[in-house]
């Protein structure tokens, strides 16, 4: 399978803010409202100095430039339809198992946040994939992210992408069989100018705080100012570390899961969209050969981790789970993406191996026999 990530190019960043003529982050009086507190500057500073959150950066209500291209469906669509709607605009990876996930789930929350006035917000998505540019890729993307009706994932030929990327200013690079590009997401207004840019953070544990951001801008742009539904503090989220004890809720609902120092142990994180790019279903049964040789070899033990901050439900991974039959190992939700981010998660699958103590002696990115597993865990004192 070929990893995706996102990539950041500094360079290609600044001369997008320079062409439209842009002032970096968010101001004090945005971040406070967003908390819902007065505007001190305890809570804008709180926010300015969380390195997982973007606060944004305006664009000066440039136009934003037009396009055509198809969505999942095949039917053909301009950006210009929208005029009278905000528009959430995404670039993301229609194979991504990085930061695109954390992107799409943000834009789903903001617009849950705004309630019925989220009906004056249209999600899209560019496929910022020139390797997966199909329509089916799209509906594929759509479907692992519960997100066929919640949105348009756009893609067109190559051409057509590559102006769309070059307009927006998105980077696309590849390297060694990875796509790396610009993680950017666009607020454009009902009259169809740039507002603000937002570059989303490779932290599990900021995506219900970047909805919340994205949606306080949105309020801002609409005529009532409509309330957001729930409001969190903006400040850091310190993750879950494997030295932490940790309890978390049993996907089987059965109760909870713990993890912490004590004992070694086998972390699996993964999610259930990862069905669109590997054969999750098979991958997840073949670890129960790694729980009866650990057990039989005095390997640390096994736990999987759903990254459910980035599922459409808890009762979605609950249903997939049920589906793959039974599984001898437990299964953990992490609902707030504080034990991704503790673990140093930086895709799905991540593998982690701590010792007794909690530190992290080994840790992959994707899936790997259970000889090499084995080899890896023989290996933790």
């Amino acid at each position: 399978m070929r990893r995706r990530s996102a990539w950041l190019a500094g360079a290609t960043i600044t001369a997008l803010l320079a062409v439209a003529g842009c002032s970096s982050s968010g101001t004090q009086s945005q971040t406070s409202q967003a908390t819902g507190s007065s505007t001190t500057n305890a809570a804008g500073d709180a926010a300015m100095e969380n390195p997982n959150l973007d606060l944004g950066s305006s664009l000066g209500g440039k136009p934003a430039p037009d396009f055509k291209l198809v969505n999942q469906f095949g039917q053909p669509m301009s950006l210009s339809q929208f005029r009278g709607k905000v528009v959430l605009l995404g670039f993301e990876d229609s194979e991504c198992t990085t930061v695109c996930p954390l992107t799409t789930q943000s834009m789903v929350l903001a617009k849950e946040l705004l309630g019925k006035a989220g009906d004056s917000v249209q999600l899209l998505g560019v496929d910022a994939n020139p390797d997966a540019i199909g329509i089916s890729n799209v509906m594929a993307y759509s479907r692992a992210h519960g997100m066929i009706n919640q949105w348009d994932f756009l893609t067109g030929s190559a051409a057509q992408l590559k102006s769309v990327w070059n307009s927006y200013h998105i980077a696309v690079q590849i390297e060694s069989g990875e796509i790396d590009h610009t993680p950017a997401l666009y607020v454009i207004d009902q009259q169809g100018k740039l507002q603000k840019l937002y570059l989303t953070q490779m932290a599990y544990s900021s995506v219900t705080q970047a909805a919340q951001v994205l949606a306080q801008e949105v309020s801002s742009l609409l005529p009532s100012h409509p309330k957001l539904a729930s409001l969190e503090s903006l400040a850091a989220i310190p993750g879950q570390t494997p030295t932490d004890t940790v309890s978390l809720p049993a996907a089987d609902g059965n109760g909870t899961v713990a993890l912490g120092p004590g004992k070694a142990r086998l972390v699996v994180f993964f999610a259930t969209w990862l069905g669109e790019t590997s054969p999750l279903n098979s991958e997840l049964t073949n670890l129960n050969a790694y729980a009866k040789a650990a057990a039989s070899k005095h390997l640390p033990e096994l736990t999987a981790v759903d990254e459910t901050v980035t599922e459409p439900s808890a009762a979605a991974v609950t249903s997939y789970l049920h589906k793959v039959g039974t599984l001898d190992y437990p299964v953990a939700l992490d609902k707030s993406g504080r034990l991704a981010d503790g673990y140093g998660a930086q895709d799905q699958p991540w593998l982690v191996l701590v010792n007794s103590s909690g530190k992290i002696v080994w840790q992959h990115d994707d899936w790997v026999s259970l000889p090499e597993l084995e080899k890896a865990a023989a290996a933790v004192h």
